[in-house]
């Protein structure tokens, strides 16, 4: 939304390009004589971190009140997961055999947007991670159905760019992983976690930790695929060690559908963070 307010003060993109056009002397080409706010240099040091996380932070919340996005759908899942045509590109039978994900994402991206269209895309607008795998699913199902969805993705040490499917004015790039994340469930009304690695599993338990610990309201949290996830979590043992409770493990479902995921949520009541009063 534009600010129409119009202020006597000279802003600052304009001094922008009118201190690119000063003439060139050695005053002027020094580092010094830059403007703070146009110095990458300056901006980069270690003594600004706390100004780059409130960049961070800013830019993500500002653009999406400017798009009028009131609430998102977040799936995360493994970047490594191939679309079921690809899947004989996988590294393991394992990952071609976890390819039906793929589509499951992707189906359930288009039911989601569908949803989304009713809203005037104010609610229930897809969000990834933004690179490939299970993300691209979600934006090319989200894309597929005509729609538009959201890609949150980090600059890492190899080479990677945001898939295709990603809304280009939704297409988000951050330096911090904890401000990447604090944006994926500021505006969540769901989360979906489909099978991955390490990052999806630092994302899943980071949003389950916020419920548990009632910093976050209960959202309908799905854990899509019941073999892969108790495969490799034993969650009863969590509980029976009592390092959980056994309410804990009610703080999410399994799914192995799309269907399945709509429906939970088509279904689900809204439920105050944990220890907080009703009515306050």
């Amino acid at each position: 939304m534009k600010d129409d307010r119009r202020s006597p003060l000279r802003d600052a993109g304009t001094d922008i390009d009118t201190a690119r056009s000063v003439p060139e002397t050695p005053q002027s080409m020094s580092p010094s004589y830059r403007l703070a706010f146009a110095d990458e240099t300056f901006l980069a040091k270690d003594e600004l971190r706390p100004v780059r996380l409130q960049l961070e932070l800013l830019k993500y919340e500002m653009l999406m009140d400017e798009h009028q996005i009131d609430s998102t759908v977040v799936l995360f899942g493994g970047a490594r997961i191939p679309s079921p045509e690809e899947k004989h590109t996988a590294r393991t039978q394992t990952l071609a055999d976890l390819s039906h994900f793929y589509e499951e994402a992707r189906t359930f991206a288009r039911v989601m947007t569908r949803k989304a269209k009713e809203t005037g895309n104010r609610h229930w607008v897809i969000a990834t991670g933004g690179g490939p795998g299970v993300m691209e699913a979600g934006n090319r199902g989200a894309d597929e159905e005509g729609g538009i969805s959201i890609g949150l993705n980090i600059v890492l040490p190899h080479e990677q760019a945001p898939n295709l499917y990603v809304t280009p004015d939704l297409a988000f790039n951050f330096h911090y992983f904890a401000i990447r994340k604090m944006h994926f469930l500021m505006r969540s009304r769901a989360v979906c976690v489909f099978p991955g690695g390490f990052g999806t599993l630092d994302e899943m338990f980071e949003a389950l930790t916020l419920i548990q610990t009632g910093r976050m309201r209960p959202v309908p949290f799905l854990l899509f695929g019941k073999d892969f996830w108790n495969k490799i979590i034993n969650w009863e043992a969590l509980a029976d060690a009592g390092t959980i409770s056994e309410d804990d493990l009610d703080l999410f479902s399994f799914v192995d559908t799309a269907e399945e995921a709509a429906a939970i949520i088509d279904a689900w009541v809204e439920q105050p963070r944990r220890g907080e009063i009703p009515g306050r």
